[in-house]
């Protein structure tokens, strides 16, 4: 086995309650004023304001920019760049799901970089730590708050450019369930078909080993038991808590082991058709893996197991089936939409899709090489 690296935030805060600690902490750093990067809808409910109350009974300052978009742009990172320096923050914290998380990464990459965030499209690429980042999650999928991607949409291109590099790892993360509870159906669901994703993509990928491998079975048996609780009643703050730790035991396996066709293609739709990542994520996702069957069936077995399917006398391939029909299940009890169709993907789109999704760096580590016309068979099929 090659030389393995494990990247994770230095101070992980999870529970109820956890946001007071984080503050706690952000006060020892010595920090004076931030950048609070986060969107409308999160001030609109109030959450902003709790923040900002509890930092500024600390004694810090903020300045908060509200404009991430759901599929966070180049120019909303110019646009949090802009008042990060009018104001002299020394730095950021993101309040949010993946959006807010990785529009601040970009914002605290360039803010110590210098250029421009399309620059750092790519594996390690900067030179020098962003501006310090503490991420505090609202929703249970992404995991950005603790990982090194950063995903932001290049609106010229109409492509969602990969941004992996350990310079973009926040200094603290934190997941506390009281914020996620109350979020929308639609929002549990598809967040919590990312963290799945995650999981079963990091299982399955090239660069895995024994620590991301416990991260991922554990997050998706975790995942399995919770989801549909967490969907079907958003105040039960333990499904809620359950399925924070699952998506952060998720980034720790993709964060290290990577990822796959799933994400290189949903950043595809994502960044063509803004369409929501978590959503492609689970429709793509058992298309991808069917792909992947061919060389994995056993890994794919595996999941079948942690997702609670007793898989005694099966073979490998009929695990591996096995595990796709329950991904269809979860998504189908959850209420994912069936296919892209029901999305407005159209088929003369795919040739372009393809091309994209092939240079998009998540797609190193899938355990099968795929072809043009590889890559655009899966994405017909999934229409």
């Amino acid at each position: 086995m090659s030389v393995a690296k494990f990247f994770i935030p230095s101070v992980n805060t999870l529970g109820t309650g956890a946001v007071d600690a984080a503050a706690d902490d952000i006060l020892q750093l010595g920090f004076k004023r931030a950048l609070i990067v986060t969107d409308k809808v999160l001030v609109e409910v109030g959450l902003v304001a709790q923040v900002v109350d509890k930092l500024a009974t600390r004694g810090l300052e903020t300045v908060v920019f509200d404009g991430t978009q759901p599929n966070p742009t180049v120019g909303n990172v110019n646009d949090g760049l802009a008042l990060l320096k009018e104001n002299q923050c020394d730095f950021v914290i993101s309040l949010g799901g993946g959006s807010p998380h990785d529009c601040a990464k970009g914002i605290a990459l360039v803010a110590a970089n210098g250029g421009d965030i399309r620059d750092y499209e790519g594996v390690d690429k900067s030179a020098k730590p962003q501006l310090p980042l503490v991420a505090i999650n609202t929703t249970a999928g992404t995991a950005s708050e603790m990982t090194r991607f950063c995903i932001i949409t290049d609106e010229d291109r109409h492509i969602k450019m990969a941004i992996v590099d350990k310079n973009t790892t926040p200094i603290l993360s934190v997941n506390d369930p009281q914020l996620m509870v109350g979020k929308p159906k639609s929002l549990t669901a598809a967040t919590g078909m990312d963290a799945l994703t995650h999981a079963v993509e990091a299982y399955v990928s090239i660069a895995a080993n024994p620590i991301t491998d416990a991260c991922a079975e554990k997050a998706i048996t975790l995942i399995a038991d919770n989801l549909r609780k967490a969907v079907a009643d958003g105040t039960d703050i333990d499904a809620r808590d359950q399925m924070a730790y699952a998506q952060f035991l998720a980034g720790m396996a993709f964060n290290n082991a990577s990822l796959g066709y799933v994400h290189a293609m949903a950043h595809q739709l994502g960044g063509f058709y803004d369409l929501p990542h978590g959503v492609c994520n689970a429709i793509l996702l058992p298309h991808v893996q069917a792909y992947n069957a061919q060389v994995v069936p056993g890994r794919l077995a595996d999941v079948a197991r942690c997702m609670g399917i007793d898989t005694t006398g099966m073979t490998d391939a009929e695990g591996a089936e096995a595990a796709l029909n329950a991904i269809r299940e979860l998504s189908k009890d959850i209420g994912i939409p069936a296919n892209l169709t029901e999305l407005g993907v159209k088929e003369e789109d795919i040739p372009t899709l393809a091309t994209n999704a092939l240079n998009d760096a998540c797609g190193l580590t899938n355990p099968k090489q795929a072809s043009h016309d590889e890559i655009s068979a899966i994405f017909r099929g999934a229409l």
